[in-house]
């Protein structure tokens, strides 16, 4: 990390001590050795679909043991372990250990393929890998180098790491999960909070997927920050849904990071599925659920009673990751009577900046305001700020932020604390946020980020592709979706052309990313510079959906 960037984390971590943070730890891991001195016999984590049930003392004990073996496979502090798991309790544990070890956890997203998961191993230099049944088919390939990757993608510059098998036969030269843990392992853990915890894969305000360097100090303060909002999102009375991806800034710290903090009990489900999600919810009596807004809108489409029925338990619905409409929230609260709170936030602010908890009224299509000890403002293509209700770009100040982008801290906050977010919106006179647009052209599916240009990249690796382009349009189930415009070269058939585009989409990246319309058209519409027209492309679309073209 380069020296101006320790410096900026030096500043935020003295905003982090000006902001009184009650959170007596230095290390995330902290956190959960406190909760099993207080509570060593409360239920910490259950795994719905094996019926794993941990106390939080089992639970510590199983960290400390996964973190020595960790040590004992030669991994030092500071080095990488990337995580290519589900929502298991082998996930909570294997980051617990690699940050209470002083490791740098990489969260990998499940549904990755393997010439991403080859990439971001490389890029973050992982020295061990934890894979499960769904994820091992790609670690696998992605380490034997078995990769379709296009030239110039990353390649390893060291010996490709372990791979950590979990709930499957392992191979030669790889390490069984259930034997990675040593007895009676004794770590210290590292109590510098400007240290590297994580290393989180996201678009960022531009550019390919870059690493965002999370140091403890980042991710603690968040935690405390949230945590501050009145009332409080979750208490130590609460059972959590966990059904939010864990490899996600979301699941991993609005979610984990609070119950931790706050001692809860965390349900883990693998996967949304809108009837089974509802029964998990009433068989663990869930209390808080945190989901994306498509969830919400799915839970719409069931039977109304059988619905209020499942969520009796429910006390507040969390939506985040994506904006979610108004109406949306509002008919499910009328429905269900379970209030829906939202907020706004990023991977770069770990990740909440605003939320609707404890504002004195939810006004249509606002995030809420900035929670205790984030700063925002809006400002004009100058950086002066705008007057209220005046659009301009989003920034962001506090402690919570990241520490820029891995390897040298590139695009961090600016000498004065200030993130440019890239994202538009407005603050009205009460100082509420208000979501208008995208300075650049992040499309959000589900709440995972999708760079059109990483799209665009892939498609054009097709035979007879002459030109193509990648936008967002809104979707009612995924909150937005990938629509592909492509020009087909002169002599080649549009519908080949159409079906060899999407299955070559389907090998090379995640199936979120996966464009939902592949449109063959004749040509694309430029600017007067010949920049792709992206916002005809984008009101031509928003016709369709509207059924007006």
């Amino acid at each position: 990390m380069s020296t101006d960037t320790a410096d900026l984390g030096a500043q935020a971590c003295a905003r982090l001590d000006a902001v009184k943070v009650r959170i007596p730890a230095t290390n995330v891991a902290e956190l959960l050795r406190l909760n099993a001195e207080r509570s060593p016999d409360k239920v910490a984590l259950v795994q719905s679909d094996t019926d794993v049930t941990l106390t939080w003392a089992e639970l510590d004990g199983l960290v400390s043991a996964l973190a020595g073996g960790l040590s004992r496979a030669g991994l030092v502090g500071g080095q990488r372990v990337a995580l290519a798991l589900g929502n298991r309790s082998a996930f909570v544990a294997a980051y617990l250990a690699a940050i209470r070890a002083g490791m740098v956890a990489v969260p990998l997203n499940s549904t990755s393929t393997t010439g991403e998961v080859a990439r971001m191993l490389a890029d973050s230099g992982a020295r061990l890998c934890f894979a499960d049944e769904t994820t091992l088919p790609a670690v696998r390939a992605a380490v034997a180098g078995d990769v379709d990757a296009p030239p110039g993608a990353a390649t390893y510059q060291a010996q490709p790491p372990t791979i950590v098998v979990v709930d499957a036969p392992s191979e030669p030269g790889e390490i069984a999960y259930a034997d990675l843990a040593v007895d009676d392992a004794s770590v210290v853990t590292p109590r510098d909070r400007e240290s590297l915890a994580v290393l989180l894969y996201t678009s960022g305000t531009s550019g390919r997927p870059r690493g965002a360097m999370l140091s403890h100090r980042a991710l603690l303060a968040n935690i405390d920050q949230a945590a501050q909002t009145r009332p409080a999102p979750i208490t130590a009375d609460d059972v959590v849904l966990g059904v939010v991806p864990l490899c996600h800034v979301y699941g991993l710290n609005a979610v984990l990071g609070q119950v931790l903090l706050n001692g809860a009990t965390l349900v883990l489900g693998p996967r949304f599925d809108p009837a089974d999600t509802l029964s998990l919810v009433a068989e663990h009596a869930v209390s808080v659920v945190p989901v994306a807004p498509p969830v919400i809108a799915a839970w719409l489409t069931r039977d109304a009673v059988v619905l209020r029925d499942k969520l009796r338990s429910v006390r507040l619905l969390l939506s985040g990751a994506a904006p979610l409409a108004m109406e949306t929230a509002r008919g499910f609260e009328e429905l269900t009577g379970v209030n829906v709170e939202q907020g706004y936030g990023l991977t770069e602010a770990a990740p909440v900046v605003t939320s609707t908890i404890g504002t004195p009224r939810h006004k249509p299509g606002s995030s809420g305001r900035a929670i205790p000890g984030v700063e925002l403002k809006v400002v004009d293509e100058t950086g002066r700020e705008v007057h209220a209700d005046d659009p301009g770009e989003i920034w962001v100040r506090g402690a919570n932020l990241f520490s820029g982008y891995w390897p040298d801290g590139d695009g961090g906050p600016g000498v004065d604390g200030w993130l440019a977010t890239g994202d538009i919106g407005f603050l009205d006179s009460d100082g509420d946020l208000f979501l208008v647009d995208r300075l650049k052209e992040l499309v959000i599916v589900s709440g995972f980020n999708v760079y059109p240009s990483e799209i665009e990249d892939v498609v054009s690796e097709v035979p007879g592709v002459a030109e193509c382009a990648v936008i967002g349009q809104p979707d009612d189930r995924t909150g937005e979706s990938v629509v592909a415009f492509v020009v087909a070269a002169q002599g080649v058939d549009g519908e080949e052309l159409r079906r060899a585009v999407a299955q070559h989409c389907e090998r090379r990246v995640a199936r979120f990313k996966v464009p939902s319309v592949i449109e063959v058209v004749t040509e694309l519409p430029h600017s007067a510079t010949g920049k792709v027209a992206k916002g005809r492309l984008r009101a031509g679309a928003a016709r369709r959906a509207m059924g007006l073209a």
